[in-house]
């Protein structure tokens, strides 16, 4: 009989201050469980500790609810940043039952899949991102959905990363590729903070050791 290996995500993420300042307002979750993964990337508005401040309530706040569906995330982040300066945010959870990507943006977090075919080409699909800020002025929000396959590869990135971040990765483990993302990619003159994911979908495996 086939044995059905369990999907998983693994994640690793890079980041930098402004130079000159001691917090950082981009800020970064990743929450496994049985169903899937939640990750997700906030940018506090401005520098310092005003936007260190509003970026932690916003993580605090998706790590509490982690459960809730992500348009229900983005209006309970935004009661709960009312009273701070606000975050634009990107938020995706991976569903490991139906093997799909659900993600929302609101601001300028980018968000780019990475899809390889069966015959080794990798295509793009953007994050739809809206426009407006959580905590200050909440945009209409629609939640896309994706599939997924096994290897895709998920990017999320703040602006202090420059475009075309995702034209040339080469194949390495998700710690290295954000390493690099962030080496190569960084402007220098905000706080920069790069999130890659890879889904590990189900795998089947039959006696013998073939999968």
């Amino acid at each position: 009989m086939e044995k059905i290996a369990r999907a998983s995500v693994e994640c690793g993420v890079a980041a930098s201050a402004l130079p000159g300042q001691t917090e950082t307002g981009d800020r970064h979750v990743f929450v496994r469980s049985n169903k899937g993964a939640l990750v997700a990337v906030v940018d506090g508005l401005g520098h310092g500790a005003s936007a260190a401040a509003a970026a932690k309530i916003a993580i605090d706040t998706l790590e509490r609810n982690a459960d809730e569906s992500l348009i229900n995330l983005v209006r309970i982040c935004h009661e709960r940043l009312k009273k701070t300066r606000g975050v634009v945010m990107s938020i995706a959870r991976f569903d490991y039952e139906e093997g799909t990507l659900t993600w929302v943006g609101v601001g300028n977090v980018e968000g780019v899949l990475l899809h390889r075919d069966a015959y080794g080409n990798v295509s793009q699909e953007l994050l739809p991102l809206r426009g407006g800020v959580i905590g200050d002025q909440l945009p209409p929000l629609l939640a896309s959905i994706v599939p997924v396959t096994r290897g895709d590869v998920l990017i999320l990135a703040t602006d202090g990363i420059r475009a075309g971040f995702a034209d040339e990765l080469k194949a390495g483990s998700v710690q290295a590729t954000a390493d690099a993302v962030l080496a190569r990619f960084a402007r220098g003159t905000d706080d920069a903070l790069v999130l890659v994911a890879r889904y590990s979908g189900p795998q089947r495996e039959v006696p013998g050791g073939r999968t």
